[in-house]
């Protein structure tokens, strides 16, 4: 290749300083003098190529000002090819917006990738937009995106796409992978942090504003061009990653201007490319215009893509692209102010709405050159110069930020603002600085301002933020919206709010007087099941299952939460149909369980209003239940089904024949796995507790159906648990089975309080009883009981160190069944304090001596009673009485034996029933 002459000195200037650093030429001597030779290829090149990065003023002014010198007739536009037709809708939104394309199932790409996502934010302050302003709205020019479609951007993905972006807004652009557009970072670690170090910043994005952006921002077109394909050519040797994918991604987009070219017939000269400037840089170029050697596009798969514009923000952009916070703010005070200074006009799209600060002045061409021209040797050798505006606009600066600090709570004055603006310019001298950039003034402003703490809900950085624009979210119009999203927006129109804005709105639902006013209501609650929480939040009025409101009251944010009604409408036409979708996928998810099923049956009825749907999700519900092997779900799946249960039994149909299968199911499949679930260390007590409420509770419809009773019975017997939460769970099973007896489980109670060897684990014990209140509820007294005779029995030796363990264990495994045990203790114990006084507990209460109730002749009641002693003794116990029959002596007659005296046939009747009466 031929020395170009025009950066011989330069070339010469890179090579001396090469050899002196390094003793000998090599690598270094081949980077500093291979990347003159890229700027020298990449404008000897037919077409011309306009280097950019993201979201650079910069880049956007001289892209302004080029396209009102050049004013080309094709641009070519470094953005995936199948965006194109959404590009037209950006009239009718407020920047910053993203462009997305979006696919729900994959077809031909890995499943778990679902859902796909690409966006690409554009900003006013971007090379990127001025182009797409000035190409769709100037007659005769033709706007062709080249770049790889958004299905070949995941073909290309050899992994897992990128994780989301962190941060506060990051959730903007949800899981997207995002477009970067001239990503200008070196992605060399080691050559970061020495420019960051040498040029004192703590950032990146402070370091490319100091060297990059404010230099070029009034630089001539020629010197901008050169220095940016300067910039691109080292970073794009440094790197050594991913460059085989970078040249393929250069291919592509050559192929298709090539391919374009041929088939229009378009003169290279009046085209302009506009790629990243590490794509500029590129080698790939000698492969373009005059190449013929084919670069093979693989065609794309059957995914279905849907595109649209979803809201995006400064903040949201910074960390899409790593950059530093507010930086995007800090590039669009920049752009303002460059607009103003040149006198440049920027491009526009019809439709948006106008602002002052670019619609006004002239263009202020500047003195053409050769285009070969070096403008490089005199950029880096030349320090930048002190503009006398900046003077002014830090003043104006330190004005505002103190102004702006006492409305937030600050104690500052204008000395302050003195402070501020002399610390602005001292930290740009200690830092090697020509002058003061916003984030010197952001420093200076926070020593000077901020004292011990933050007095309101903002700091001072954050105060230089809004100051300098702040966090700008973009909005997209009324025209551009997916159908979906209009639909609900017109069928919301009688509200008589204004949805698109970002504010909240309360709005009052009279259902009962505007009958009309029903389906917004309807239309507000299936939102609020598919948008997040803040965006439609109900204040009054309620709905579930055979419940409705007469009156609701609601605070819509529809406008501020834009990109999830965006979002849903890629999935369906209506919002019934999304739900739809959503409830069957959720029930076919692998990894779902009977209680999603059951929660899916349960918003079909309340929000659809479909017993078909309900149908088909209950018949997955059950195949669900039979095919899990853990417990975990079973008190929500508890609680679904009585909930369901017990609508069903309200209305006219009665219950669905699903709902029997379930029951059948569940009773069968829980007595399985009731012994396991008992011994498993890892299965908590309240699931174990869910089961038995199950088994017991839908027990008399179970057996209706065909269930075997013995089933729950064996499972009991074989259940063994060593937890002492289990244990009391299972005695109180056992008693409900009648395989123990109340003064049997008294006993055990009493004799693991008498030892103390047992007692600081009687919490635990005392948790199992506790969660055997829902399925074995004729127990609470029993309960009340054990808690008043371990407070009445302990010592305070015992009882203080053991109270915070019971309050705990209470808390933490039965805390939703405390107030149920609080209104039995309620109905316990005396309610006022005399009565308290002469109060005895009926579980230690005396009898009255029957000897001295009066004497009856004998019958055959009596004589019947004395036969079966036990039976007497039996009744005598659940009376509250001590003793025995035999001790009450032999011609004693109570008001039972009178009863029976009085109705002798039924005594008589019972008598043929007992052998040897």
């Amino acid at each position: 290749m031929t020395e170009p002459a025009q950066f011989s000195a330069l070339r010469d200037q890179l090579t001396t300083a090469a050899t002196q650093f390094a003793g000998a030429p090599g690598a270094a001597t081949d980077i500093l003098t291979g990347i003159v030779d890229d700027v020298d290829r990449a404008l000897r090149e037919e077409l011309e190529i306009f280097p950019v990065c993201h979201h650079s003023p910069a880049s956007a002014l001289a892209m302004a000002r080029r396209l009102h010198e050049k004013r080309p007739s094709v641009i070519y536009l470094e953005l995936c090819e199948d965006l194109r037709p959404i590009l037209d809708e950006l009239r009718n939104c407020k920047l910053p917006v993203a462009v997305q394309a979006w696919a729900g199932e994959p077809d031909g790409l890995p499943k778990e990738w679902a859902p796909l996502s690409v966006v690409a934010p554009i900003t006013e302050a971007s090379a990127e937009y001025q182009a797409i302003a000035y190409a769709l709205d100037t007659p005769g020019v033709e706007l062709v995106l080249v770049d790889r479609s958004t299905d070949h951007v995941f073909q290309w993905t050899p992994a897992e796409p990128a994780e989301p972006a962190e941060g506060e807004e990051a959730a903007l652009h949800g899981d997207a992978v995002g477009i970067e557009i001239g990503d200008m970072r070196p992605h060399f670690a080691e050559l970061e942090q020495h420019l960051l170090h040498h040029g004192k910043v703590r950032h990146w994005s402070e370091w490319w504003d100091q060297y990059v952006e404010q230099p070029l921002s009034g630089a001539d077109y020629d010197t901008y061009r050169q220095v940016m394909v300067l910039i691109g050519s080292l970073f794009r040797r440094l790197r050594r990653t991913d460059l085989d994918r970078d040249e393929d991604r250069e291919r592509y987009m050559w192929t298709r201007m090539r391919e374009h070219l041929a088939a229009t017939g378009a003169d290279p000269a009046s085209c302009l490319y506009i790629c990243g400037a590490f794509h500029a840089a590129s080698r790939v170029e000698q492969f373009g215009l005059a190449s013929q050697a084919p670069f093979e596009i693989t065609p794309r798969s059957a995914t279905a893509w849907q595109y649209g514009l979803i809201p995006s923000s400064h903040s949201a952009i910074e960390a899409q692209f790593g950059l530093a916070s507010g930086s995007v703010s800090i590039a669009t005070a920049t752009w303002a102010k460059g607009l103003r200074r040149n006198g440049i006009k920027s491009f526009q799209l019809n439709g948006q709405p106008a602002k002052a600060s670019t619609r006004r002045g002239k263009v202020q061409p500047l003195a053409t050159v050769p285009a070969a021209a070096d403008k490089l040797s005199g950029f880096l050798s030349s320090p930048p110069q002190l503009d006398a505006l900046d003077e002014a606009e830090l003043l104006e600066w330190s004005v505002d930020i103190v102004r702006l600090a006492r409305r937030n709570g600050y104690l500052a004055s204008t000395a302050d603002a003195i402070a501020v603006f002399e610390t602005s310019i001292l930290l740009a001298g200690m830092r090697n600085r020509a002058r003061p950039t916003p984030y010197d003034f952001q420093d200076a402003a926070i020593t000077c301002i901020e004292k011990d703490h933050t007095p309101g809900r903002r700091d001072v950085r954050r105060l230089c933020e809004i100051l300098l624009g702040g966090d700008r979210i973009g909005q997209v119009g009324y025209a551009a919206l997916p159908p979906l999203a209009q639909d609900v927006l017109d069928r919301l129109e009688p509200l008589g709010l204004d949805l698109s804005k970002r504010t909240v709105q309360r709005c009052l639902l009279d259902l009962q007087t505007d009958k009309h006013l029903q389906p917004c209501s309807d239309l507000l609650w299936i939102l609020r099941r598919l948008m997040p929480a803040e965006a439609v939040r109900p204040i009054m009025g309620t709905r579930a299952l055979g419940e409705r409101s007469i009156q609701e009251s609601w605070d819509l944010a529809i406008g501020k939460h834009q990109r999830a009604l965006v979002q849903i409408g890629y999935e369906g036409v209506t919002l019934e149909q999304v739900l739809e979708q959503r409830l069957r996928r959720a029930v076919n998810d692998p990894d779902a369980t009977a209680a999603v099923a059951l929660a899916a049956v349960e918003d079909a009825l309340l929000y659809l209003g479909s017993s078909r749907l309900a149908d088909e999700l209950g018949s997955r519900a059950v195949e669900l239940l039979a095919a899990e092997r853990s417990v975990d779900d079973a008190p929500e799946v508890l609680r679904r089904i009585r909930l369901l249960l017990n609508y069903f039994r309200s209305t006219e149909a009665g219950l669905p024949d699903w709902c029997g299968k379930f029951v059948t199911a569940g009773y069968a499949h829980y007595c399985t796995l009731l012994p396991t679930a008992f011994a498993d260390e890892d299965t908590g007590v309240r699931p174990v507790a869910a089961m038995l409420g199950f088994l017991f509770g839908m027990e008399n419809l179970a057996l209706s159906l065909g269930c075997d009773h013995t089933q729950l019975e064996l499972a009991v017997l074989q259940s063994h648990p060593e937890a002492p939460a289990k244990v009391a769970l299972l005695w109180a099973t056992r008693y409900q089975l009648g395989l123990l007896t109340l003064p049997e489980l008294r006993t055990r109670c009493d004799d693991m309080l008498a030892n103390p060897l047992v007692v600081p684990a009687f919490p635990q014990y005392l948790s199992g009883f506790i969660q055997a209140m829902d399925p074995v509820p004729t127990l609470k007294p029993f309960i009340v009981e054990v808690l008043s005779k371990a407070f009445g029995r302990l010592p305070d030796s015992v009882l203080l160190p053991w109270l915070p363990k019971l309050i705990t264990t209470l808390k933490g495994q039965a805390a939703e069944l405390i107030p149920s045990l609080t209104r039995e203790a309620g109905r316990t114990f005396p309610a006022t304090l005399p009565a308290l006084q002469s109060w005895v507990p009926p579980w230690i209460a005396a009898p009255k001596p029957l000897a001295a109730l009066p004497a009856a002749p004998g019958g055959p009641a009596t004589d019947l009673l004395r036969s079966h002693p036990a039976t007497c003794d039996a009744l005598t116990e659940l009376l509250g009485y001590q003793g025995t029959w035999q001790s009450a002596g032999p011609a004693t007659n109570t008001a039972v034996t009178a009863l029976l005296d009085k109705h002798p046939a039924t005594a008589t009747a019972l008598a043929t029933l007992v052998p040897g009466a």
